[in-house]
């Protein structure tokens, strides 16, 4: 009798305990939480509520900790002061007041200032690219930041660590930052770690998951940024980590994937900029405040015709910058919008700014990988193209064996946009970012041709092709633009 009143007592202390979840999960849970991520974690804590109050407490608060939070307000203060000191040069004429607005915008948000006498050379071949780095690392005589969610040595990226020691060994200071989980994840990253060592530079992990030394945050915010600056006088910045171009796992080397990329290559004050941002991360992980060599440049490189404008995001800023900045070129856009983005899973504001600037007659193209590397991102994405291409937006799957990594878009004549930033919810809200906005008719031609390659290689995906897909793939990319909402 005694075991049959304690199983009684359980199972109602057992309902009552998932009666008081679910109700405090609609209290806390949508609070401060777009609808459509909140409605997400609820359906998880109501469907499976422990297993989804378990998650929600481990990775459901999209901020970095009070302590980081803070450290980010001494570097929103550094970059606002980095900025007022780069040497401000002359900008190009005849910007729409749209832009001027925008650029308002994004120097609100955290943003460095609009900066003009710039030039930018755009590097899309992955091998080449790390070569360009390296000889610039070579050329080095003051001090090399170098900055990548993925950094590791393999025989492609061999010589860039050389080079790096190289630079030690000739008196060149060297900081070097990687994103912890990242590197953690990828293969050889003891080698990389022992390899750094022996090049005698500085280095440190990003966002480091060491609760053993008071140091841990939500496990899936990253650092997701990429950035080489040598002597303040040229940066890389863009879409390609420090990595053989199948990131070493063995199932894309069974399947022969191959990264493409598209970095810039940039000259003039605006590497200033570029460089106040690493040094913003150099702080934060470190403590140390660099100040000294933001405000490096060559007075022979101010007479390009770019104007740029750094602008970082992430969980430090109250505002996602990327996003807003995004949507505000996307309502601009009079011409012409084409976007690149290898995970392409936007909020409903970005889908209603991209399908409202179809109806309003602003052609829009989207390049996307035909295959993915990363399943539920995948699908998810493949869950937004038939509501795109009703809108009227065509899409270009660039073929296997690629993956379409770059992330770029393009705006009317004069107007883009590079860096590390995906148009995904992920970058807008959990990663940190950086981008860079160039206004300048020559960088434009630039990107269009190498759109247009794009556009050669790639095949457009129709909306009568898309709806011959098999129930099975649409229940799988609904489910998973379910999870990409969770955060």
């Amino acid at each position: 009798m005694w075991a049959s009143i304690a199983a009684d007592w359980t199972l109602v202390l057992f309902f009552v305990i998932d009666f008081i979840i679910r109700v405090i999960a609609i209290i806390v849970v949508p609070r401060n939480r777009r609808p459509s991520a909140g409605m997400a974690w609820l359906l998880a804590i109501f469907l499976i509520p422990y297993v989804g109050v378990i998650a929600f407490l481990l990775i459901g608060h999209p901020k970095l900790p009070k302590k980081r939070r803070d450290i980010q307000d001494e570097i929103n203060d550094f970059i606002r002061i980095a900025g007022e000191n780069l040497p401000k040069q002359e900008l190009q004429p005849g910007r729409p007041l749209w832009f001027t607005n925008l650029v308002k915008l994004n120097r609100n948000l955290g943003a460095l200032p609009l900066l003009g006498g710039n030039e930018a050379e755009l590097l899309g071949d992955y091998n080449a690219t790390i070569r360009a780095m390296t000889a610039a690392i070579d050329a080095a005589d003051r001090h090399v930041h170098v900055e990548f969610y993925i950094l590791s040595c393999d025989r492609t990226t061999a010589p860039f660590f050389d080079a790096l020691e190289r630079a030690v060994k000739r008196g060149v200071t060297v900081r070097v930052l990687l994103d912890h989980v990242a590197n953690m994840r990828t293969k050889g990253y003891s080698k990389t770690k022992r390899r750094l060592d022996r090049t005698g530079a500085e280095w440190h992990l990003l966002l480091p998951l060491q609760p053993w030394r008071g140091k841990f945050q939500r496990p899936d915010l990253r650092n997701h940024r990429k950035i080489l600056v040598v002597d303040g006088l040229v940066a890389f910045m863009g879409s390609q980590n420090i990595i053989d171009r199948s990131y070493n796992k063995r199932g894309n080397l069974r399947r022969g994937l191959q990264w493409q990329e598209l970095v810039a290559r940039v000259e003039g004050p605006v590497v200033g900029g570029i460089n106040a941002i690493f040094l913003s991360d150099w702080y934060s992980e470190t403590g140390e405040l660099v100040s000294r060599e933001v405000d490096v440049t060559d007075p022979d490189l101010e007479n390009g015709d770019l104007d740029c404008q750094v602008v970082p995001s992430g969980p430090g800023f109250d505002g996602e910058n990327n996003l807003r900045l995004f949507l505000g070129l996307l309502y601009a856009a009079q011409k012409r919008i084409v976007i690149t983005s290898p995970y392409f899973v936007p909020d409903e504001s970005m889908l209603y700014a991209i399908t409202t600037a179809v109806q309003r007659g602003v052609p829009v193209d989207l390049f996307v990988s035909e295959i993915g590397d990363q399943a539920l991102v995948y699908h998810a994405q493949r869950s937004y193209y038939e509501a795109l291409l009703r809108a009227g937006v065509r899409i270009y799957l660039y073929p296997d064996p690629y993956i379409l990594h770059a992330k770029h878009f393009t705006i009317d004549d004069d107007v883009a946009v590079i860096g590390s930033s995906n148009m995904d919810m992920r970058s807008f809200g959990l990663n940190l970012e950086v981008s860079l906005m160039v206004r300048g008719e020559s960088f434009v031609s630039d990107m269009r041709a190498v759109e247009n390659g794009y556009r050669q290689k790639s095949r457009e995906l129709t909306l009568d092709e898309w709806l011959k897909q098999p129930l099975r793939s649409t229940v799988l990319d609904n489910l998973a633009r379910l999870t990409s909402a969770l955060q």
